[in-house]
Formats: structure tokens, C-alpha cells, sequence
């Protein structure tokens, strides 16, 4: 079955209040070796998160705004996000937000492409109320990639030829080793074997398809040979 973000989140969060201090944040970084947390209100639901990066970007902004050598302070540039996260004692005032999150019925895949999509390295994951259950890594996603061969093997057997796409499968070998499934012997149609190729792709663990497969009769429309 697909892996889903509960499976993989860790559901033991380091957060902080609207309302805690930059000098509180930076130790529960420190001391849980963490490089961010997500930021909650007084009903459980996430709001922002802080980072390393926002709380440096306080030290960077210290520097730019309030060095001996600034331009008065008419010409300064001192307003905007930049420079109200500079002045920022409390989360509510250091977080990025709106926050980035993912729900944990959500697939792994979903998550991947949030990361990537905003450049992030984790996400707070919400239940189904909206509050606050855990927080994905991009360590957790790799651990689809450590699913056993056998677990892949069946799960490409049984959940994707036999009860999703109903094929008969005496006649198909398939073998994995290291995640990569090797499919070889012969189905009835050409678009049989492409459709199970795609889907065995989208199996949660699988690092690739070595397609060997035969067919018996070309249905693609274009045609082809045997």
C-alpha cells in the first residue's frame, strides 16, 4: 500500500507559543538539534514556523539597521518585513508565515513536492482538525527508499498486477533487488505491459522498472512489432 506522511512523520514536535522569546527559541534549537519549529496559538494550530535562517536574519538585520556608521534615520531603510523581523523579539514577530504544512493522510510524494516547491527541509503536519501531529524531514521521505525487496515484490505482484489492474500474471516474472524491479515474460497486449511498467513507478520504495516484458498482440494505436 502507498505510504502516507503518518507513516514516516515523527509525531514528538518541538514547538513554540506566539509569545515565546528569541533567547528560548534559539536554546531549544540548540538543544534538541533541530533547525527549525513550527509556532502554534493558543488552539493548537500552526501559524508559522522559526528557523535558523529568521533568527540570524535577526543578528544580519542588527547589523544593517543599527551599526554605528547607518544612514540617519530618514534615509534608513528601516521598514517592511525585513526590518520588522530584525526588530522581532517573540516568535510572532521572528516566524515566516503563513506556514508551509501538509496533511498526514497526505502521500509522501505530496510532501516531496512541497519541500521542493518552497525550498524547505521540513513540514509541520496537521490532522484532520487542523492542529498540529507531527513534523516531516526529508530524512523521514528516504525511508520509503529502505522498504524491503520482498515488501516491493508483493506489493508489485498483488496490489498492483492482480487487484488493480487484474492481469494474469502466470505468465510475468518479477524480481527485485536493491528496489529496482525487473519485470520479464510475455502479457497478452503491448498496453498491458506499458500501463503496468507506469504504475509500478509510482510504488513507494521502487528506484526504477527494467522493462523486459513481451506481449502477445500490439493494440497501441500506432502499431508496433512483436
Amino acid at each position: 500500500m502507498p505510504v502516507n506522511v503518518k507513516d514516516v512523520m515523527t509525531q514528538r514536535v518541538i514547538s513554540v507559543g506566539e509569545n515565546t522569546r528569541f533567547k528560548n527559541i534559539a536554546e531549544l534549537l540548540v538543544t534538541h538539534a533541530v533547525s527549525a519549529v513550527p509556532v502554534v496559538d493558543s488552539d493548537g494550530h500552526v501559524t508559522g514556523v522559526v528557523s535558523e535562517a529568521d533568527l540570524l536574519h535577526k543578528e544580519e538585520g542588527r547589523e544593517r539597521f543599527h551599526r554605528e556608521n547607518c544612514p540617519p534615520p530618514q534615509t534608513r531603510p528601516d521598514q517592511g518585513p525585513e526590518a520588522d523581523k530584525a526588530r522581532g523579539k517573540i516568535a510572532r514577530e521572528l516566524m515566516t508565515a503563513p506556514a508551509v504544512t501538509v496533511s498526514m493522510d497526505a502521500s509522501v510524494a505530496t510532501a516531496s513536492r512541497l519541500m521542493e516547491h518552497h525550498g524547505v527541509k521540513r513540514l509541520p503536519v496537521l490532522d484532520g482538525h487542523g492542529h498540529l501531529a507531527g513534523i516531516v524531514s526529508r530524512h523521514d521521505l528516504l525511508k520509503v527508499f529502505a522498504r524491503s525487496d520482498r515488501d516491493i515484490e508483493r506489493e508489485v505482484r498483488v496490489d498492483v498486477l492482480v487487484r488493480s489492474l487484474w492481469m494474469d500474471t502466470s505468465r510475468v516474472q518479477v524480481a527485485v533487488q536493491d528496489g529496482v524491479v525487473t519485470l520479464s515474460g510475455r502479457m497478452i497486449l503491448q498496453r498491458d505491459t506499458q500501463i503496468a511498467v507506469w504504475m509500478i513507478r509510482q510504488v513507494d520504495g521502487v528506484v526504477d522498472v527494467v522493462d523486459e516484458l513481451a506481449w502477445d498482440r500490439d493494440d497501441t494505436p500506432a502499431g508496433g512489432r512483436d
